[in-house]
């Protein structure tokens, strides 16, 4: 079950359980446990009686048998990650903001400043009714592990500063336990697990979904983006069914759509459509903002942005119950083949394929602990480019961050800030345990599955 705090529990993350291959202590030994006692969870709705919640089968991809073909050809011709992780315990909203602003974010005042989430639940009301925006994974009376306030209808925000809030104290004091910061400013509330933009695609604040469940602008938080353009760096987040989500009169969110067409936009993916300082000015968005058919454009003419962010839509993206791999398959190949067949391109291009989170799946591969929201399971990556060739399996400890590690380096820019994630060390490692960085907490900047060096012995940069 892919949301915040069962992710924590299905891990099962214990200091005394920590060996030299695995310092973390983390089992991950709960995942059908949880998936049968909460799942899900509320969703604001009272607990079921009698509570009946399933467990699923496992499964996976044969590659022996032909399963996922082209994600198999790609990872023998070029670079497969097998050490690389979802950032964040949890699901979509939340990993995609990492990969943006290498950061939890978090309930912000008109100002931006950190603020205590309070919403009216009845307008009007007298004394006012506030809605319990705080996740409290806490068993509700008289059930196991069904958690006291979970979901869009109850709580998505933590105040993880707080040791007197519920799910807190646990979580810091085993990150203590193995001497990693929780890494949480003081009285913010960050946001756990999905809940969509104050925008919409014209720039206006969304009219339909502007209530309790959507995260107010972010002003003071710093995103890649940010730092590309205070270089002069051109970049662009292509996300599919851009064209029609920005047209929508508001019904584009992911909830509570009225328009079919543009739900297949993932607005709660694109960590550029939080931003206020995308989305209240119109050169910025239609400098920055764009749809998968100007990619393709881009591509043919030979003029992609330096940093290229692409998100297929909910249609094509791979992700189970919506989507098929072989969809996501076809997806990829397309821009690939695109880019190979323009030899300039190819020859400054890096191509990253990821997905936003494992979906809840068990993974037996080591897990990190960075800070209080991650990292989650390994999740797949596969890099793309004339200097990744050859069949190479990495080892180097990644996540999202990563990604906006090797922008920063390869472009030279500042850290988006003193606490981002992305000043983390690079990662050291034994040659006995080449999975586990010894100067924990690290994550890579992914430059260990190219080879730039050239012919004068030096080291090139990409270019896209």
């Amino acid at each position: 079950m892919h949301r915040f705090y069962q992710m924590w529990q299905e891990l099962d993350c214990d200091v005394t359980k920590a060996s030299g291959h695995n310092p973390s202590g983390c089992q991950a030994d709960l995942f059908p446990f949880v998936e049968q006692t909460v799942s899900s969870g509320s969703n604001g709705n009272p607990t079921p009686k009698p509570l009946k919640e399933g467990d699923i089968a496992m499964g996976f991809y044969n590659v022996a048998n032909g399963d996922v073909p082209y994600l198999t050809k790609l990872a023998r011709e070029f670079t497969l990650n097998d050490n690389y992780h979802q950032p964040v315990m949890g699901g979509t909203f939340a990993n995609h903001m990492m990969l943006g602003y290498a950061d939890a974010l978090y309930y912000a005042d008109a100002n931006g400043n950190p603020a205590t989430p309070n919403h009216v639940l009845v307008p009007g009301s007298n004394p006012p009714v506030y809605v319990d925006e705080v996740e409290n994974p806490n068993p509700a009376p008289g059930t196991n592990n069904w958690y006291t306030n979970d979901g869009y209808g109850g709580g998505s925000y933590t105040n993880c500063s707080d040791f007197s809030q519920p799910g807190v104290a646990p979580i810091v004091n085993y990150l203590n336990s193995i001497h990693v910061s929780p890494n949480c400013a003081p009285h913010a509330y960050y946001l756990l697990n999905n809940y969509v933009p104050a925008y919409i695609g014209s720039g206006a604040t969304d009219p339909v979904n502007n209530g309790p469940f959507t995260l107010p602008p972010v002003i003071k938080q710093r995103h890649i983006g940010d730092a590309l353009s205070q270089a002069n760096v051109s970049w662009a987040y292509f996300g599919e069914r851009w064209n029609d989500f920005k047209t929508a009169p508001g019904e584009g969110a992911n909830f509570g759509s009225l328009d079919p067409v543009a739900y297949l936009y993932c607005n709660i993916c694109n960590p550029f459509l939080y931003s206020a300082s995308v989305m209240t000015n119109p050169a910025a968005r239609d400098a920055h903002l764009k749809d998968t058919t100007d990619l393709y454009d881009a591509i043919a003419q030979g003029n992609l942005p330096a940093v290229s962010l692409v998100k297929p839509s909910t249609f094509n993206d791979g992700h189970p119950a919506s989507s098929k791999v072989e969809l996501f398959e076809a997806f990829s190949r397309k821009i690939i083949e695109q880019v190979q067949s323009n030899k300039e391109l190819w020859e400054s291009t890096a191509i990253v394929i990821t997905v936003d989170e494992g979906g809840g799946y068990y993974d037996s591969g080591y897990v990190q602990p960075v800070d209080y929201f991650g990292d989650g399971t390994r999740i797949p990556l596969l890099v793309v480019s004339k200097y990744s060739r050859g069949g190479h399996v990495s080892h180097e400890y990644s996540d999202h961050v990563s990604i906006t590690k090797f922008i920063e380096r390869n472009w030279n820019l500042p850290k988006l800030s003193t606490t981002s994630r992305d000043n983390l060390p690079n990662p050291q490692t034994a040659d006995d345990n080449p999975y586990v960085p010894q100067n924990r907490p690290a994550i890579g900047d992914l430059f260990g599955n190219f080879d730039f060096a050239d012919r004068d012995g030096d080291h090139d940069r990409a270019n896209h």
